[in-house]
């Protein structure tokens, strides 16, 4: 397993690592349609670019293969976080997330936030993020809830 910064070339296979990891969520947790909705953001949605090109982040490779990946965008914010459908509750969401915040750290940030899914609030919660509120918002005129979320350093 491989730790490295996410360069402009690889925004195709983390689209589509995006894409697997949001279609393999649990439809207990998220219906088809929300899933559908979701995954399409990789393709309609410019921040989600702009977080890969101009946003700091790190994938982590395994036998060649990307399993997982996390960006900060703006640097204050942990904007995306994914693993692959089988390489989810490993512990590769954790070594990306740890990542980024002793990045942050080092860079002097005295916090980050973030918007956490039903499914990763809990890898936040678990390494002391805070809550602030429970949002709503829409995707493609389908209702998603999630988390505003904050860890001060």
């Amino acid at each position: 397993m491989n730790l490295n910064q996410i360069t402009k070339k690889d925004q195709l296979e983390l689209k589509k690592l995006y894409f697997d990891s949001i279609l393999s969520i649990d439809e207990r947790i998220y219906t088809q349609e929300q899933k559908r909705a979701w995954a399409s953001q990789a393709w309609d949605n410019k921040v989600f670019d702009l977080s890969i090109n101009k946003g700091k982040g790190w994938l982590i490779n395994n036998n060649g293969k990307i399993i997982g990946f996390a960006t900060r965008y703006p640097s204050n914010r942990i904007s995306l976080l994914y693993c692959k459908g089988d390489s989810q509750r490993k512990g590769f969401g954790t070594i990306l997330l740890h990542k980024l915040e002793e990045e942050a750290k080092a860079e002097g940030l005295n916090s980050l936030s973030t918007e956490a899914s039903l499914i990763s609030y809990g890898l936040f919660l678990k390494n002391d993020w805070k809550i602030i509120r429970k949002e709503k918002i829409i995707i493609k005129n389908i209702i998603f809830e999630r988390y505003k979320m904050n860890k001060n350093f």
